[in-house]
């Protein structure tokens, strides 16, 4: 007789992984085989994983169809099996999934607007934190000003694309209203996005050298690395007002010195 624990391995792999294990062999019921038992399980994790990706992605879903999701999330579910008991944090590899995914080859744009809603998922449910402390920040000498570290806030998020991916996800929302035409030429986006008080996700708009600004922060960058990096990007960028307008919306929630 198996062990709990070898019988508990050996259902999982056969619910998870398909495998034929054998396993409906081990199950002693009236009515349905242990085979139909077992499918039925397959069948319900499916059912709630394709669930949660399309309560995770609802644009893709809308761009692609029904038939076409579900058939798309199969074979992701089957090649990024979860990892987690939270349901919440399935569907991650959903954008480096559709990357290679010969059916949406054509919808070229479809991986960066999976990445959007991702994103939009994360922040969502980010923790809170406390405003930059802008007392201790005046309190920093000028000289060390520019070995500050910046540490990002939880629910921020930065995304660049070559497309014009919030146009798509706008227009593809269920309460949008008006012109639903999106020019895949018109040029691609570089986004801050930010939860607000509210619970309400904002998509900000960047110019080069803020994109290029916060990016270098968010890699670690020192200070004066971040706005050299800023201004190669675009040199005419007022680095004092955009630094300012992203530490007064919170978008910056701390800092250090990298000798402390």
């Amino acid at each position: 007789m198996l062990r709990l624990r070898e019988l508990q391995q050996d259902f999982a792999a056969a619910v998870l992984d398909g495998a034929q294990n054998g396993f409906e062999g081990q199950i002693q019921a009236v009515g349905l085989s242990g085979a139909r038992r077992l499918q039925i399980y397959r069948n319900n994790r499916l059912l709630n994983l394709t669930a949660s990706l399309r309560a995770t992605y609802p644009v893709i879903c809308r761009l692609v169809g029904d038939g076409f999701f579900d058939y798309a999330a199969a074979q992701y579910i089957a090649a990024y099996p979860s990892r987690s008991g939270d349901l919440e944090e399935f569907g991650g590899d959903f954008a480096r999934f559709l990357e290679t995914f010969t059916p949406a080859a054509a919808l070229v744009y479809l991986p960066d607007v999976a990445q959007l809603e991702w994103i939009y998922r994360q922040i969502f449910y980010a923790a809170d934190h406390p405003p930059l402390d802008l007392a201790a920040l005046a309190q920093v000498p000028a000289e060390q000003q520019g070995d500050l570290h910046f540490q990002r806030c939880p629910a921020a998020r930065l995304l660049q694309s070559p497309f014009p991916i919030l146009r798509i996800w706008q227009v593809n929302q269920e309460d949008y209203v008006g012109d639903a035409a999106v020019d895949l030429t018109a040029g691609g986006i570089k986004l801050l996005a930010l939860r607000r008080d509210n619970f309400e996700i904002e998509f900000q708009p960047l110019a080069a050298g803020e994109f290029s600004l916060l990016s270098a922060l968010n890699e670690g960058c020192a200070f004066a690395v971040a706005c050299e990096r800023a201004l190669t990007a675009q040199p005419d960028v007022d680095l004092s007002a955009c630094f300012s307008r992203h530490v007064l919306q919170g978008a910056l929630v701390s800092f250090y010195l990298q000798s402390a």
